[in-house]
């Protein structure tokens, strides 16, 4: 998975070439000293990604209290994240490799319905 994590946001970032993005995670600076977040420059990114049909993550406004300062972004929150990919199934031969080496490990045996 490729993500990008722009955090803290400082400034207007204008285009981004969202190409093999799967995710983008935005917020504020917080803390002492945070500095102010723009919220147009926020909705550009929030525009592309939905353009690009990237989810988009709006994790926090920042500032000295960013508890009070919320997440909400145009009157809602943005918690968009990427599918997870299945997993295949393990075959026999690796799912008893991998009980092994566990029983190994922790110095005991591991009951199994097969």
């Amino acid at each position: 998975m490729r993500f990008l994590s722009i955090e803290p946001l400082l400034e207007d970032l204008g285009p981004i070439n969202l190409a093999e993005i799967d995710w983008v995670i935005v917020g504020g600076e917080s803390g002492p000293g945070a500095r102010p977040m723009d919220p147009d420059w926020v909705r550009s990114i929030r525009d592309q990604c939905t353009l690009a049909g990237v989810p988009f993550f709006f994790k926090q406004w920042g500032g000295t209290r960013k508890g009070k300062a919320g997440r909400a972004l145009d009157g809602r929150t943005h918690d968009d994240k990427p599918p997870r990919p299945p997993r295949p199934p393990l075959d026999d031969a690796t799912r008893k490799a991998l009980l092994a080496q566990l029983e190994k490990d922790a110095g005991t045996q591991i009951e199994t319905s097969s």
